[in-house]
C-alpha cells in the first residue's frame, strides 16, 4: 500500500503546487518546460526503458507526437481550472476522465456496454455538472463563467491522453518506453514554442519545476509500481487511487486552501466516488 500512497499524495501534490504558482501569478509555462528534463532522466533510471526497441514506435508516432503536445496543454489547463474552481472540483474531474476510455471503447472499439457501466457513466456525468454547478449570483464573473470550459478541459484531455497510451500500447510498444520518448517530445516542443514567444525567463518558476517533473513522475512510477506490488489486486489499485485523490484533494482544498463547496458540489463529489465504485465493479 506504500507505493498507492505515494501516487496518491503525488498527485495531488502537482494540484496543490500549481494553485501556489497561480496565486503568485508565475508562467506556469516554463515551470512545465523545466520539469521535462527531470521527468525525462527519472523515466530512464526509474523505468529504464529499451531504447533500442525506439523503431517499434513507427507507426505509432503520431500519437506520440499528439501525447507530446496535451501532456503540457494538459498541466497548463489543469493550473487554470484550479485557479479558477479550486483543486477538490479539478482533482475529482481528473479522476472522472475514465469514463471517456469506457466510451471511446464502446462506440469506436466495438467493446460490449453493459448496464452496470452506462450506469457507472450515468454517475460520472451527474457528478460532473454538479461539480460545475455554481449559484446564480457567482455566475456574473468572467472566471466563474470560464469554470465549465476549464473543468471539461481537464475531463477531457486526462481521458484523450489515456486513450492515447492505450492504443501505443496495443501496437506492441512498451510503456516505459512511449512515455519516454513522449516526455522528451512534450519538452523539447513545448521548450521551442516559449523561445518563439520570447518569454521573459521566472527563475523561481524553473526551480518550481524542477519539483513539479519530479512528483509527475513519482505519481506515475508509484501507480505502476502499486499495479506490480498488488497485481493480484488491481481493483484495490484502480479505486484506492481514484477515490483517494478526490478525499486527500477535498481535504486539502478545504482545510488548507478554504475551497468553499456548495451543496451541489458536495453531491458531485459523493457521485465522483459512487461512479468509481460502479465502473470498479463492471
Amino acid at each position: 500500500m506504500m507505493y498507492l500512497t505515494i501516487a496518491v499524495l503525488c498527485s495531488v501534490a502537482v494540484s496543490v503546487l500549481l494553485k501556489i504558482l497561480r496565486q503568485k501569478k508565475m508562467d506556469i509555462r516554463q515551470t512545465i518546460v523545466a520539469g521535462y528534463p527531470v521527468a525525462f532522466l527519472l523515466t530512464w533510471f526509474l523505468l529504464k526503458p529499451d531504447v533500442g526497441a525506439i523503431h517499434a514506435l513507427d507507426n505509432a508516432w503520431g500519437i506520440i507526437i499528439a501525447l507530446g503536445i496535451l501532456l503540457p496543454a494538459i498541466f497548463i489547463i489543469l493550473g487554470r481550472a484550479i485557479e479558477s474552481v479550486g483543486m477538490v472540483a479539478t482533482d475529482a474531474s481528473q479522476r472522472l476522465s475514465l469514463i471517456i476510455p469506457i466510451v471511446a471503447a464502446f462506440l469506436l472499439f466495438g467493446e460490449v456496454l453493459t448496464g452496470t457501466r452506462i450506469l457507472g457513466l450515468a454517475l460520472g456525468f451527474l457528478a460532473l455538472g454538479a461539480l460545475v454547478y455554481r449559484p446564480e449570483h457567482q455566475t456574473m464573473t468572467t472566471q466563474a463563467k470560464q469554470t465549465p470550459l476549464w473543468l471539461f478541459g481537464v475531463w477531457a484531455g486526462y481521458g484523450i491522453i489515456d486513450i492515447l497510451f492505450k492504443q501505443v500500447a496495443k501496437q506492441g510498444a512498451a510503456f516505459p518506453l512511449t512515455l519516454f520518448v513522449s516526455f522528451g517530445v512534450a519538452g523539447t516542443l513545448l521548450f521551442i514554442y516559449l523561445l518563439i514567444s520570447q518569454v521573459r525567463w521566472q527563475k523561481d518558476a524553473l526551480i518550481a519545476g524542477l519539483l513539479l517533473g519530479a512528483l509527475n513522475m513519482g505519481n506515475i512510477y508509484a501507480y505502476v509500481r502499486a499495479h506490480q506490488m498488488l497485481h493480484d489486486s488491481p481493483s484495490i489499485v484502480f479505486t484506492g487511487m481514484n477515490v483517494g485523490v478526490i478525499a486527500v484533494a477535498t481535504l486539502i482544498g478545504v482545510g488548507v486552501f478554504k475551497e468553499r463547496l456548495n451543496r451541489i458540489n458536495i453531491l458531485g463529489l459523493l457521485l465522483a466516488v459512487c461512479c468509481v465504485g460502479v465502473l470498479f465493479l463492471a
